[in-house]
């Protein structure tokens, strides 16, 4: 991890990761409680440790995802995603105000589109090279 990358997520985690990470974690107690929402609340806890520490790491789309996937995001948006990435939103306007805090702003808009639609992406690190996630399977170049 690059120097920069490690100040940046060691500040984004006092300031706003943990707070994030704590709602996905509630979200994802109560879709395990469900016992028929533990596939949301399994992505729920995979997306907590991505807003826990997110620079140097970035969300691609599963070549494998189905209609389930599609199925499953229209649920979880309902339910759940809409209020997380309200939750995004109104942290990253505070953060945006102050010059230090741009970055982090971006971050939080970065992480709404995960919120809104968790199943059918994979959370990969940003310098892994292209070949390497398009090896794995979760990344489909766009033609």
């Amino acid at each position: 991890m690059k120097p920069i990358q490690l100040v940046l997520n060691i500040l984004w985690l006092v300031f706003v990761g943990f707070w994030m990470a704590l709602g996905y974690i509630v979200a994802g107690i109560i879709c395990c409680i469900l016992i028929i929402t533990i596939p949301w609340g399994i992505a729920s806890f995979r997306i907590a440790t991505y807003v826990l520490w997110p620079f140097g790491r970035t969300t691609v789309e599963k070549p494998s995802a189905g209609v389930g996937s599609m199925i499953g995001n229209i649920i979880w948006f309902i339910v759940a995603g809409w209020w997380l990435a309200l939750g995004h939103l109104l942290t990253s306007i505070p953060l945006f105000i102050s010059i230090i805090g741009i970055p982090f702003g971006w971050a939080n808009l970065k992480l709404i589109p995960i919120s809104l639609f968790p199943l059918g992406r994979e959370i990969v690190d940003s310098d892994q090279p292209f070949g390497a996630r398009y090896a794995r399977g979760g990344y489909t170049p766009r033609q």
